[in-house]
């Protein structure tokens, strides 16, 4: 019970970070701005799809959840609403580069390039040990590094003209 429930919270989350995402890349496309790096983009949304069944689907439907692993789980999505709350309408699950407009440099980008990154690398990891599902919390994070690698490549390079 616990399992699906959580799953299907973070399956709303997610659903709902899209809905905004797609409003806000409407807005900066409106404005001028440019995507990058869309070629990349479906592989992300199946990497978290593919993440939450493989969570669901092997893990024992009983199994005891972890509370301290759910807690900085937990922590961990009070920082993704720093992330999202001080990038306000120009967060996005896109790369968008909006010509002339200086990049945000206060909440958590004062400390880290790609703050939301180092999120979703701790969600991907520990969600699944919530559960004691270490098989899925390490092969998804080595999916993730992977895309990861490549997209930090990529926007690293459409953000350099604006450092």
């Amino acid at each position: 019970m616990a399992l699906t429930l959580i799953i299907a919270l973070v399956a709303l989350q997610r659903l709902g970070e899209l809905c905004l995402a797609t409003h806000n890349t409407s807005l900066l496309k409106a404005q001028g701005g440019i995507e990058t790096g869309a070629r990349h983009y479906p592989l992300f949304i199946l990497l978290h799809a593919s993440w939450l069944l493989a969570i669901l689907l092997t893990t024992q439907a009983d199994a005891q959840v972890n509370w301290w692993m759910l807690a900085a789980f937990v922590i961990l999505q009070l920082g993704r609403v720093w992330v999202v709350t001080t990038l306000g309408r120009f967060w996005t699950t896109r790369i968008i580069g909006v010509p002339g407009v200086p990049l945000i440099k206060k909440g958590p980008y004062r400390f880290f390039s790609h703050p939301n990154y180092i999120i979703v690398t701790g969600e991907i990891a520990l969600l699944p040990l919530v559960f004691g599902n270490w098989q899925v919390a390490l092969l998804w994070s080595a999916f993730n590094a992977l895309l990861l690698a490549w997209r930090i490549r990529v926007e690293n390079a459409a953000l350099a003209e604006r450092r």
